[in-house]
């Protein structure tokens, strides 16, 4: 079985929004799918997609062919991840208070 992580529409007319899913490459683009891993939301600004780093992943190391557009959005998302921590850390937090 040939598998594929790509992008499945719903959402309205002129207001598409995708979830990134794991499929068959056989299966028709909104039928049936093995998980969801994602979601792609095109006409949202700034930070539009949320995205299972680690199930893609383990599914691109189990031989899923990724799109293109599906790619893009894994490596979007990993610059991401790894700014966020390096963020985190150095976010300013109330002083502890001292122990009695």
């Amino acid at each position: 079985m040939a598998v594929s992580i790509r992008l499945r529409r719903e959402g309205a007319l002129n207001r598409p929004y995708y979830k990134v899913v794991v499929a068959d490459s056989r299966s028709p683009r909104d039928g049936k799918f093995i998980e969801i891993i994602g979601t792609y939301d095109p006409k949202k600004p700034g930070h539009n997609s949320m995205l299972k780093i680690d199930r893609a992943e383990y599914w691109i190391a189990r031989g899923a062919q990724p799109s293109d557009t599906v790619r893009s959005l894994i490596k979007k998302n990993k610059k991401q991840a790894a700014k966020a921590p390096a963020t985190a850390e150095t976010s300013t937090t109330a002083p502890e208070a001292p122990a009695l």
